[in-house]
């Protein structure tokens, strides 16, 4: 059984994967990138999904263009809203070595723009059959797993959201949505470099698979992009 699903940035990496395999299994896409124009790959992968992938143009640091793409899409059921847009946070993120002014927008980007984007998106995705909320987390965010310390950025945006995830799964318990926060593992992206040791299309996958068999009781937890349930 099909649905619709929301992803943002979608445009390349994991975004563009995820896209791709729910297009490929029938589903609806709603693909969001901030520059569709540019988005060459997005658009040759619309082309081989004729009437299943629709490229929306979202930047999720932009408050009004969330709300914007929210009427846009008013009334229209939503089976998962993935939030998976994020940045590293540049080079500045060590001990004394912080860019504060890219901090703030790291963390417009990783951990405000997924409360927005759910609570823009709420009563689509209530609406739907699956009722899921998807945010790309991180094993760099867990605490329990934190045993390098550096990277201040990326490390404290991915532990908000986190925590966002996980008020979202108790405030919206009652009306049967799962939040859910996702590893993608250490991804061979823009990101995640060259030397990583995941493809974008095994992690695009895993997730996939992760999404698929979720239950009620798995709201408000972290897992990797193999099903394995990760600590804070």
């Amino acid at each position: 059984m099909n649905g619709t699903i929301l992803i943002t940035g979608a445009n390349r990496g994991i975004g563009l994967e995820l896209a791709t395999r729910y297009a490929a299994d029938g589903w609806r896409v709603l693909a969001c990138c901030r520059q569709p124009e540019n988005a060459l790959e997005l658009q040759i992968r619309q082309e081989r999904n004729p009437g299943k992938i629709s490229i929306q143009t979202l930047d999720v640091s932009d408050e009004e263009g969330i709300r914007a793409l929210a009427r846009q899409w008013k009334g229209e059921p939503i089976d998962i809203l993935f939030n998976n847009a994020g940045v590293r946070g540049g080079e500045l993120q060590d001990l004394g070595n912080v860019d504060v002014e890219t901090w703030l927008q790291t963390f417009r980007v990783n951990t405000i723009a997924p409360l927005q984007m759910a609570a823009a998106f709420l009563e689509n995705v209530a609406g739907s059959r699956r009722r899921i909320i998807a945010t790309m987390g991180s094993v760099m965010g867990s605490i329990a797993e934190n045993s390098s310390g550096g990277q201040y950025i990326y490390r404290s945006s991915k532990a908000a959201v986190h925590m966002v995830g996980h008020c979202l799964a108790m405030d919206l318990r009652s009306r049967g949505i799962i939040s859910v926060l996702l590893h993608p593992g250490w991804v061979k992206t823009d990101m995640g470099g060259p030397n990583a040791a995941v493809s974008p299309v095994e992690s695009a996958r895993g997730l996939q698979r992760v999404l698929a068999n979720l239950r009620p009781q798995d709201s408000g937890r972290l897992f990797d992009f193999q099903g394995n349930a990760l600590p804070w």
